[in-house]
């Protein structure tokens, strides 16, 4: 059967329906949920919000140098699925580019808080990739509604034939639930040795610690 998603860059008038996505598959998971509520306390559902962040992101897509979203479209409607978010290094950045750059909308308490989950996954992955040139996923969604239908495998695949064609390695962050597909994809969980984040159930306000699967994949040897 032929497959039923294609993987395309996301344009402007897209932006909406790709964080409809976004925000429905990180509302369903236990973990992004929690992710969301720390980034954005004051709640992520209202129209209001909606249309701030939607011309919010648009403005920063303006201006962006190295970040690029795709959309997962059903070919069959047309309807957005799915999406990806990527930052495509192709030279090596300077320290200062690499610095973690806080949460600019958060205050207080509130930026803390999110400071203690975000700047450990930034100082774990300058451990890991440095100034290297490589691709970095900061998320994969599909709308839950469309799982289980393979539009999330469809999305790695792209990024992987984009990581193969460029010679570029891929690094995230995986979620729990994620991880299983991750390795059925190719990719590795990084050492713990050479890196590991957990986070505090006291800063996540969970029952346990939790840790994230940080991990890579390494690009197919070129063939002449």
């Amino acid at each position: 059967m032929p497959t039923p998603f294609a993987v395309l860059p996301a344009l402007i008038p897209d932006i909406k329906p790709v964080y409809d996505a976004y925000f429905a598959a990180f509302t369903a998971d236990p973990d992004g949920r929690k992710i969301l509520e720390i980034l954005f306390p004051g709640g992520y559902t209202s129209e209001e919000f909606r249309k701030a962040h939607t011309e919010g992101t648009i403005q920063w897509l303006h201006k962006a140098e190295s970040q690029y979203t795709w959309k997962c479209v059903d070919i069959a409607t047309g309807e957005i699925v799915g999406m990806a978010l990527c930052d495509v290094f192709i030279r090596p950045r300077t320290k200062e580019e690499r610095a973690y750059p806080g949460i600019p909308w958060l205050e207080g308490e509130q930026r803390e808080r999110a400071d203690k989950v975000l700047a450990p996954l930034c100082e774990a992955r300058e451990k890991i990739m440095g100034e290297g040139r490589y691709i970095y996923v900061h998320a994969i969604a599909v709308d839950p509604k469309h799982q289980g239908r393979g539009a999330g495998q469809m999305i790695v695949k792209e990024l992987i034939n984009l990581s193969n064609d460029s010679n570029l390695p891929i690094y995230l962050e995986s979620s729990a639930s994620a991880e299983r597909l991750y390795t059925k994809m190719g990719f590795v969980r990084v050492p713990e040795e050479s890196a590991r984040v957990i986070h505090s159930k006291s800063v996540l306000g969970t029952e346990t610690d939790v840790e994230v699967p940080l991990m890579i994949k390494t690009p197919a040897k070129t063939r002449l």
